[in-house]
């Protein structure tokens, strides 16, 4: 496996091509975006935020990735590894991927790890929160870890052989903008059932799973949909705390609710996802 550098960056100003030299990058009209001391770059005007702090918070990133790092999505991962890799076994390929909402990393790191031999890997993970971006640049080197948006990608138009999206919120047309003909998004959505013991806590009743579309967006076709589904263990408080502070249940809960879930000493609860492989056409 050899991984190398994502160079299809683009302003996120003018959409022109960046140029890396040894401490920044640079489009032809001069706009300069500085590398960080952690190796990220930030391409996330101040005119493109909709808050100071947009994402993820510091407490809220140390939180996934002790969550992550401990394994307990795993087979999410190997699920998301399996779509990615599907069409590589055997022969010596090329692929370059974009996970649209990184967080601190741990897809792109399984994947970096999981590649097959004869893999040419070219890896960005992009977060909208800064603190996701260093979180991740500190961990690994090995992707380029980008701080932006997916309502407007500074990536080259169709560069991107697979886009990850994982339990996030898809943008199918700027998807479809930086994907190369016949590349595919990777979509993790979480199943009617995923975490439901944790939520029949948190929530007074529960509401019904916001259903995931059957007919592929404009642009794209359906290729394949599995579900990973399985029971998981978080045998103590503060794997139940991590849990919640990296799902958006840690906003819409209440206070009663969130006090009930600090007072449990270990849960089950099941992990319930849909992944598909959806292609531009």
């Amino acid at each position: 496996m050899i991984i190398r550098p994502f160079e299809a960056l683009a302003c996120p100003i003018d959409g022109s091509a960046l140029q890396r030299n040894e401490r920044s990058w640079q489009c032809g009209a001069g706009h300069s975006f500085d590398i960080a001391r952690q190796g990220y770059i930030n391409l996330l005007p101040v005119q493109n935020k909709r808050s100071k702090d947009p994402g993820d918070n510091k407490e809220m990133v140390a939180a996934r990735r002790r969550f992550l790092n401990s394994g307990f999505y795993q087979p999410i991962a190997e699920a998301v590894g399996n779509a990615v890799f599907h069409e590589t076994g055997g022969s010596e390929s090329s692929l370059s991927c974009l996970d649209a909402g990184c967080g601190e990393g741990y897809y792109m790191r399984y994947l970096a790890e999981k590649a097959p031999e004869t893999a040419t890997l070219s890896l960005i993970g992009l977060d909208i929160s800064k603190w996701a971006v260093l979180s991740a640049a500190k961990q690994d080197k090995t992707p380029a870890w980008v701080v932006g948006s997916n309502a407007n990608l500074p990536v080259l138009p169709e560069t991107l052989d697979r886009i990850l999206c994982l339990f996030g919120f898809p943008v199918y047309q700027e998807f479809a903008r930086v994907l190369r003909p016949g590349g595919e998004i990777v979509q993790v959505d979480a199943g009617s059932d995923h975490l439901i013991e944790l939520r029949s806590i948190i929530y007074p009743e529960l509401k019904e799973a916001r259903k995931q579309p059957e007919i592929a967006p404009n642009g794209y076709k359906t290729v394949e949909t599995s579900s990973v589904r399985y029971s998981l263990t978080l045998p103590d408080k503060g794997a139940i705390a991590h849990l919640l502070a990296m799902t958006p249940h840690l906003y819409r809960a209440s206070a009663e609710g969130l006090s009930r879930a600090a007072e449990i000493e270990s849960l089950n609860v099941t992990v319930d996802a849909t992944i598909k492989r959806i292609r531009k056409i």
